[in-house]
């Protein structure tokens, strides 16, 4: 089964991934209001720039509550965690998902090197 289908047409696993992002936001629900609200934010920037299926973004999603669970049992200000410069914290995380804009980048060098004989493609 290509990627495509069994990212979009495989029920089962569609099924799956709502269940366990059901269990993650309930996950999100027990930290404390400070955590839950930059969160929120987060994930509501982020989805910005999901490209795909966001299976990618999902998994970040899950290791920064994690990241937000254990700030939280140690009684950290959620701030520390993300620093004052969020949306910063924010790039970093994305650099291992893969996004609109570096869809855009890539398509653009591929393009431009194609047309001037420098892409693997004119070899």
């Amino acid at each position: 089964m290509s990627e495509f289908f069994d990212n979009y047409f495989n029920i089962k696993k569609i099924i799956g991934s709502k269940r366990e992002y059901k269990q993650q936001m309930a996950r999100v629900e027990a930290l404390p209001k400070d955590y839950q609200y930059v969160f929120k934010k987060i994930q509501s920037h982020m989805w910005m720039f999901a490209a795909g299926s966001g299976y990618d973004m999902m998994k970040i999603h899950y290791d920064l509550i994690e990241l937000f669970e254990a700030g939280a049992a140690e009684g950290k200000p959620v701030l520390e965690i993300t620093g004052e410069d969020v949306a910063a914290f924010c790039d970093e995380l994305l650099r291992s998902a893969r996004t609109y804009t570096e869809d855009w980048r890539e398509a653009l060098n591929r393009d431009i090197l194609k047309k001037l004989g420098k892409g693997k493609a004119s070899k």
